[in-house]
């Protein structure tokens, strides 16, 4: 008497819900071994697609038919079996070599002959069409959603998938604290572990787990660029057609405080160390540390130095530095970036000028980033074009065009802030002499925790070197650096651009000069 096994099996895939399910499979299957007199002496269950061989219960099975512990097979639907040319042809190779004598099926006549053995393969065949078309008519439904600024996936955090429509909406729930904690990353006085306690504080928790997200997940809403307005698909970047959370401009500097200081830290006591996590070894990178030295008097000295915690290159930088002389040095950089009370005022007397005058430069301003966003766009299509026809390989082309895409949006984003705020550039102006004019106060001051901040907030990559800190000021700051005393006159002023304020750094039209 021939040995049989039952197999049932339901993919939990979209193409297979009018597919019975595994209950309903096995009822008929029984009730078809009852009556047709089978002799069933195992039955196998599983739930994952047969698109790709790899089936662990599929496998099994057959493994035991190898050893003869039966000989047949009875299944719903050969499609039940195989969907992919691999599994395929080792049941007909079972069936050739005998090791299957009976393979039976309630919808799907056969016989172990030459026309059933080609029947079964058409069968086969069949089922792995039908896979391999419904595939391409997925892709192709998923590339048009693409064209149309639409993610064919499950929306982030802060969003949700509206069925009616089928597009993405902001969450009332979320979106807010989402917004809220994107733009307290991107002060940089945050770091992975202080923004993942903060995110549970708001009651930002994993669905299932309702615990706080792990930090893998944090760092992945971080960088994810559907926040400001684009998408990633397949490594490839799009612009989307939903609301953007925040700018460019602020993912820019997400990006920016996650290098900074996105690595998480162990928690550690505090040492009352007020330049401790400030500045970076300027030739290794790795974080300057703090010591406290006591003498035999009773006196007590703090010196700064490296680390020396990298494991790729050995760091020379051993002399330290005191922490007097460290104050002094803050004092010295926020002074180097200063105006005088007197020259706040020419120079805020020299922008009230400025506002009267007539700003025919703003069009120009305009007009030159339509032009810019149009080379991009046509630089876009000419990368299209080389990729199509084999110039560039998949990685490539995805970082050149992703990098287009960035450039792209940022300068779209000036573009409609100058067209929603005009001639706004002139109170960036004022606020940049204030901020100014408050580091000359600073610098005259002993509040060195505000001078942290000050600088933090006007430069980057804080280094210390053979005992020197420096720090890469942002513009317009760089420029006044890098003036003399002299050039920081309202004379200096006047005679032209002077502090640098250029249309790159104030996302908006430089003033008219004469």
């Amino acid at each position: 008497m021939i040995k049989y096994f039952i197999y049932c099996r339901k993919s939990s895939e979209d193409e297979e819900r009018q597919v019975l399910s595994i209950e309903a499979q096995l009822h008929e299957l029984r009730e078809y071994a009852k009556q047709n007199g089978l002799f069933v002496v195992r039955e196998y269950y599983e739930s994952k697609t047969a698109k790709e061989p790899g089936r662990e219960v599929f496998n099994e099975m057959l493994g035991e038919i190898e050893k003869g512990s039966a000989s047949g097979i009875l299944a719903w639907n050969p499609d039940r079996l195989a969907r992919n040319s691999i599994d395929g042809g080792k049941v007909i190779y079972f069936v050739d070599t005998l090791k299957i004598v009976a393979l039976k099926f309630p919808t799907f006549w056969f016989e172990a002959t030459p026309q059933g053995k080609f029947m079964l393969s058409v069968a086969f065949g069949q089922a792995k069409y039908y896979t391999d078309n419904l595939r391409e008519n997925i892709l192709r439904g998923i590339r048009q959603k693409i064209r149309r600024g639409e993610l064919s996936a499950k929306a982030p955090i802060g969003y949700f998938n509206e069925p009616r429509l089928r597009t993405i909406e902001p969450d009332k729930k979320t979106f807010r604290k989402i917004k809220e904690v994107l733009e307290l990353f991107a002060t940089g006085e945050y770091t992975l572990t202080a923004i993942q306690r903060k995110m549970f504080s708001l009651g930002l928790v994993g669905a299932r787990s309702g615990k706080p997200f792990a930090l893998a997940s944090v760092e992945h809403i971080l960088k994810n660029p559907f926040y400001y307005g684009c998408f990633s698909y397949r490594g490839e970047v799009h612009q989307g057609s939903h609301k953007p959370m925040i700018s460019k401009k602020t993912f820019d500097k997400i990006q920016e405080a996650l290098v900074a200081n996105g690595k998480p830290r162990k928690n550690q006591k505090k040492k009352n160390f007020q330049f401790l996590n400030f500045a970076t070894c300027g030739e290794c990178g790795y974080a300057i540390t703090a010591e406290r030295h006591i003498k035999k008097s009773g006196l007590q000295f703090i010196y700064y130095r490296c680390t020396h915690k990298s494991k790729i290159a050995k760091c020379s930088e051993n002399k330290f530095l005191r922490e007097e002389e460290f104050e002094r040095q803050v004092q010295e950089l926020c002074q180097k970036v200063s105006l005088p009370d007197e020259w706040r005022d020419k120079y805020l007397g020299k922008l009230a000028e400025w506002e009267q005058e007539n700003r025919q430069s703003s069009g120009v301003f305009a007009q030159n980033l339509r032009f810019s966003i149009s080379d991009i766009k046509a630089k876009i299509d000419r990368l299209m074009d080389g990729y199509l026809e084999g110039g560039f390989e998949l990685s490539e082309f995805q970082q050149k065009k992703n990098a287009l895409m960035s450039e792209k949006k940022t300068l779209e984003e000036k573009l409609s802030d100058f067209e929603r705020k005009g001639n706004h550039w002139l109170e960036l102006v004022r606020n940049w002499i204030l901020q100014a004019n408050q580091a000359q106060n600073l610098a005259s001051s002993k509040k060195f925790e505000e001078m942290k901040t000050f600088l933090k907030t006007i430069g980057s990559n804080r280094h210390l070197r053979a005992s020197a800190l420096s720090v890469d000021f942002k513009t317009p700051f760089s420029f006044l650096a890098e003036l003399p005393i002299t050039a920081r006159s309202a004379d200096a002023f006047s005679r032209g651009n002077s502090i640098g304020w250029t249309v790159q750094d104030s996302n908006l039209p430089p003033p008219h000069c004469k």
